[in-house]
C-alpha cells in the first residue's frame, strides 16, 4: 500500500495492523555526477521494494530534505537542524498510533542519525514502536562514491553523469570525520566526493540492492514477525 494513493477507508480497513515505512532522505551535493536527491532515491527505492515483499507495509511519501549541514559549503543543499528533523519525526510518530502497528524509518542519508537518535529515545518514552533502519553498504565508501554510484546506476542510470565522475578524498572516513564535523565536507573535498565513482557498475549496483533488500526485510522481520498481520 502506498498511502498517497489510499483513502482513508482503507486506512482504517487495516485494523492498525500494518507498519509504515517513512523514506528518508536529502537535498544535497552528491559529487559533480549524481544528482541532489541521490539519497531520497535510495530511500524510496528501498521502502517500495520492503512493501512488495511485506503485505503489512505502507510506504509513506518520502522526506526529501535531511540534516545535512556539513554540506551547507555546496550551492544547492537545503537542510533542516537535527532538532527540528526530530521534532517533526517524533510528531509524525504520534500521529501515526492511531492507525498503524509501528513505524520504520527507512533513512539513506547518514547524517540524520543524530536526529534519528532522539526520535528513538522519545518514542522508547512515548512507548511507540519505531525501528530506524539506515543504508550500510557492505564494503561502501563515504559519499558520492562508486557504492551511491553504482547504486544509482543500477536503479536510474540516466540520473547518473559519468562523464562527471571524479575521484575525491579515498581515505578511510575515520581518519577524516574530525575535520568533516568541525570544517564541512568541502574544505575536506573539494568535489564534494568521499570516494571513487569512476568505478561503479550497474552490475555492482544490483548486488549492492539485492544486499541492502535483504537486510532491511530481515530488520523489520525481526521486529514485526510476518504473519502479525496484513490487511
Amino acid at each position: 500500500m502506498r498511502l498517497t494513493d489510499a483513502t482513508w477507508r482503507e486506512v482504517e480497513a487495516t485494523g492498525g495492523r500494518r507498519i509504515v515505512a517513512v523514506p528518508l532522505g536529502s537535498l544535497e551535493q552528491h559529487g559533480p555526477h549524481l544528482p541532489l536527491d541521490t539519497d531520497t532515491r535510495i530511500a524510496r527505492r528501498l521502502a517500495a521494494h520492503l512493501a512488495e515483499v511485506r503485505a503489512d507495509v505502507a510506504v509513506a511519501p518520502a522526506l526529501p530534505y535531511g540534516a545535512s549541514g556539513e554540506h551547507a559549503g555546496f550551492p544547492g543543499t537545503l537542510l533542516a537542524g537535527h532538532d527540528v528533523l526530530a521534532a517533526f519525526l517524533t510528531e509524525l510518530v504520534r500521529s501515526a498510533r492511531s492507525a498503524f502497528a509501528g513505524v520504520t524509518f527507512v533513512c539513506a542519508h547518514g547524517g540524520n542519525g543524530p536526529a534519528l537518535e532522539q526520535v528513538r529515545r522519545c518514542a522508547a518514552e512515548d512507548g511507540d514502536d519505531v525501528l530506524v533502519w539506515t543504508v550500510r553498504a557492505p564494503g561502501g565508501d563515504a559519499h558520492a562514491g562508486h557504492t551511491e554510484t553504482s547504486l544509482l546506476l543500477a536503479l536510474e542510470p540516466q540520473a547518473v553523469r559519468m562523464e562527471l565522475a571524479e575521484a575525491g578524498r579515498g581515505e578511510p572516513l575515520e581518519s577524516i570525520i574530525g575535520r568533516l564535523r568541525a570544517e564541512g565536507v568541502r574544505p575536506v573535498s573539494s568535489n564534494g566526493v568521499l570516494g571513487d565513482p569512476r568505478r561503479a557498475t550497474a552490475e555492482e549496483g544490483m548486488v549492492l540492492w539485492r544486499a541492502l533488500d535483504e537486510d532491511l526485510a530481515a530488520s523489520v522481520e525481526a521486529r514485526w514477525p510476518s504473519g502479525g498481520g496484513s490487511g
